[in-house]
């Protein structure tokens, strides 16, 4: 990402950054580091805002989640935590929301854009769960995991039972749920979990590599047709899955992007892909 082109609007105290250059990624860096990046304090609120940006942004076409400072995001704010406990003992009724937010972390799969996370440290709980509704995942070695439910007299929040089953296997999502024990970036890559692991030094560059040749090189309209296709077919037979593919793929030779693919394939050149457009997919 080039330095000189980087539109850096948000304060720096703002609990989410957002950083958009040159080359088509944006990147949201969760920005409470004295609280681990808990989630919490406003951060849920402004990382939707900054989601919302960067899908509406016709620049933007690949998305980079990370956190600052040691940790990715440490699961729930406790101090927010204490608050709900508080509000549901004097009225008898908890109002998750005011912890998650006014979505839930599934959101991400029904966005257009690409959602890359690196993974920069600690990652637990809702953050895990954020975490793994990313379309692909990167990691700094030694980065600590956990799902932690368990051990705090808690369920699988907000979908990881979904997701987490389909990324690692029945199997070893029975026993990162149930057991809520830390493992480490070497075995989540081995889970199937993360991509690569990487040296911390290196991570924000190796995930940016990746985002950024995705930026250049595919067709917003494929990405975004191929994620809905991705999250919905999760849920279908196969026969009604490819029954949609061979729809959706008369669909998209329609589109200029197809004959751009095609053209510059045989011109051996780079493609020039227009940007998304609203009806897409």
């Amino acid at each position: 990402m080039s330095v000189s082109a980087v539109d850096r609007t948000a304060d720096s105290t703002d609990p989410v950054l957002f950083e958009r250059g040159d080359s088509g990624v944006a990147v949201l860096t969760l920005n409470r580091p004295e609280r681990m990046n808990a989630w919490g304090g406003g951060l849920a609120g402004a990382f939707y805002r900054c989601l919302d940006r960067a899908e509406a942004d016709p620049d933007v076409r690949v998305i980079v989640l990370t956190g600052k400072g040691r940790a990715f995001c440490a699961g729930a704010d406790m101090g927010d935590l204490d608050a709900i406990r508080g509000a549901s003992e004097s009225s008898g009724d908890t109002d998750v929301s005011q912890l998650v937010g006014e979505r839930h972390p599934h959101f991400v799969t029904g966005m257009r854009k690409p959602l890359i996370a690196a993974i920069n440290g600690a990652c637990a709980g809702i953050g895990l769960t954020q975490a793994l509704m990313c379309d692909v995942r990167f990691a700094a070695a030694g980065a600590k995991f956990t799902t932690a439910f368990s051990r705090r007299g808690l369920i699988a929040e907000y979908g990881i039972s979904w997701i987490l089953p389909r990324l690692a296997g029945w199997g070893a999502a029975t026993d990162l749920l149930l057991s809520g024990r830390t493992f480490y970036a070497e075995e989540a890559r081995e889970l199937g979990l993360v991509k690569d692991v990487v040296a911390p030094e290196e991570l924000m560059a190796h995930t940016l590599a990746y985002a950024e040749d995705i930026a250049r090189n595919c067709a917003p309209s494929s990405l975004a047709v191929m994620k809905s296709q991705l999250y919905r077919d999760a849920s279908r037979n196969l026969h009604d899955a490819s029954a949609e593919a061979e729809k959706l793929m008369h669909e998209s030779m329609r589109r200029p992007d197809f004959i751009e693919g095609i053209t510059a394939f045989f011109e051996k050149r780079p493609p020039r892909f227009p940007p998304l457009k609203e009806e897409t997919p």
